[in-house]
């Protein structure tokens, strides 16, 4: 039935994808949730939980400023009844109707929440608030927080087994992998981390209850692999830049696992060993967008779904041939992604606006000067202002580079970055009329401007 889902979704024998299911991606930039009708692949709008990145209109950086600012985080009740949303800046956790698209309930956490999810029976969120260390139990239908489980610094997730006895969280900050015991809200067990795989953002639990799998963006390319029984480090695995999230599939009795890689825009695919030994990668697929994020799949196994936070869209990858059947554009900067499955029909467009679609993107290759280093720029429009996001890799490490905006005629600096120990930039941040002034490439140079002032375009050659 589909009030029992488990998370993540069921092995196969569950039905299959229904128009009423939904697929929800948290939008960092335009501060709204998409929704995303799986059995037409069709994005029927956006909840606006706040107004966009930098708009003008509410003056999101002023004072008296009241709306969400940095929607990232989601999870689900086990009967799909119910969505929470968490806001990392404003400290914010939303629960919304999935049948009417509404927000019941909001309350305010610790410093920089991540993610969470509902407890088992439904009746608590649990919520990593990774900017300290611990995690929020709340009772979310009187709205107040209840008990705090104290964890090592930087707790970025948490997730429960799938018989709902056991919490695991993982730290962005700490290396160690938190076991709690649901029933009596203590931690029974800290898992140490190899210093190789590096801190973890994100995780997931194979269905089967045996894998817990570990992104670790800050070093730069590792997941790293544990068996949930014996809590040994079976693999780290060398996935690549910006690895995000993991999650699972069983196509053909065979355990995979997908994992999104957002610095090479890929997604992996592994086959998951019956034995504990390595799992074995079968695939790359090269995603149709830039810097894949959050994925999911269908209860039946048959999609996966990929959200491409610098394309502002996502993928939608069947699985028995490992390849991508359509991209949806969705909100601005799309982060986490779930899919929830509903036993009763879903309002389709109640309460629903189109806040954040619809909006000009462009992703554009960087040309490197001075190394044999390669990256995109993004340029997002945003309301009164464009948003370049950089990211690069295969950089000398630790050195200043400045990016500049040209026409082929006229430079402008954009910005100076500094690569980390891996010879990476993961994300920089500018903010400049791109569009308007009609630039059409992205130039990154070693060093910051002497002057202030933008060099001339024969200085920005070889």
């Amino acid at each position: 039935m589909r009030g029992t889902l488990i998370e993540p979704p069921a092995l196969p024998g569950a039905q299959p994808i229904s128009g009423n299911d939904r697929v929800y991606t948290a939008d960092q930039d335009s501060n709204t949730v998409s929704v995303i009708n799986p059995a037409t692949n069709t994005v029927l709008g956006t909840i606006a939980l706040g107004q966009p990145r930098l708009s003008p209109s509410k003056d999101v950086l002023g004072a008296m400023y009241d709306g969400q600012i940095d929607v990232h985080g989601l999870g689900f009740s086990r009967d799909g009844k119910w969505l929470d949303v968490i806001d990392v800046t404003t400290n914010a956790v939303h629960v919304i109707d999935t049948a009417t698209n509404q927000v019941v309930r909001t309350m305010y956490l610790g410093r920089a929440p991540h993610e969470g999810f509902f407890s088992p029976d439904g009746t608590r969120l649990w919520v990593a608030v990774r900017g300290q260390d611990y995690i929020s139990v709340i009772d979310w239908r009187a709205g107040r927080e209840v008990d705090r489980i104290h964890t090592e610094d930087g707790p970025s997730k948490v997730f429960f087994s799938p018989d709902g006895k056991l919490a695991y969280v993982n730290h962005l900050r700490a290396l160690v992998l938190d076991v709690i015991d649901v029933a009596s809200r203590r931690i029974i067990r800290r898992v140490p981390i190899p210093a190789q795989a590096g801190g973890s953002s994100d995780e997931a639990v194979s269905p089967d209850g045996r894998e817990i799998w570990l992104g670790m963006p800050t070093n730069g390319r590792t997941t790293a692999v544990l068996n949930a029984r014996t809590y040994r480090v079976e693999a780290v695995l060398r996935t690549g830049p910006r690895t995000n999230h993991p999650n699972f599939v069983t196509v053909g009795g065979v355990d995979y696992a997908y994992q999104t890689v957002g610095g090479l825009n890929e997604t992996l695919v592994y086959r998951r060993s019956p034995n504990g030994t390595r799992p074995v990668l079968v695939k790359t697929i090269h995603n149709h967008g830039h810097g894949s994020h959050g994925v999911w799949p269908s209860p039946d196994n048959t999609r996966v779904y990929v959200a491409l936070q610098n394309s502002d869209a996502v993928d939608v990858i069947d699985t028995h041939t490992m390849s991508v059947i359509k991209t949806l554009r969705v909100g601005q900067s799309p982060m986490a992604l779930v899919y929830v499955a509903r036993n009763t029909p879903a309002t389709s467009t109640n309460n629903l606006g189109r806040q954040g679609l619809d909006m000009p993107t462009q992703n554009l290759a960087l040309r490197v000067l001075g190394s044999s280093g390669q990256g995109t720029a993004l340029i997002r429009a945003l309301p009164g202002i464009d948003e370049v996001t950089i990211g690069a890799t295969g950089l000398p490490p630790n050195q200043h580079f400045t990016a500049y905006a040209s026409d082929g005629t006229r430079t402008t600096a954009l910005m100076t970055m500094m690569s980390n120990q891996f010879g990476n930039i993961d994300e920089g941040l500018s903010y400049s009329y791109f569009f308007a002034n009609h630039y059409t490439s992205v130039i990154l140079r070693p060093g910051t401007p002497s002057s202030g002032q933008a060099p001339g375009p024969a200085a920005l050659q070889a």
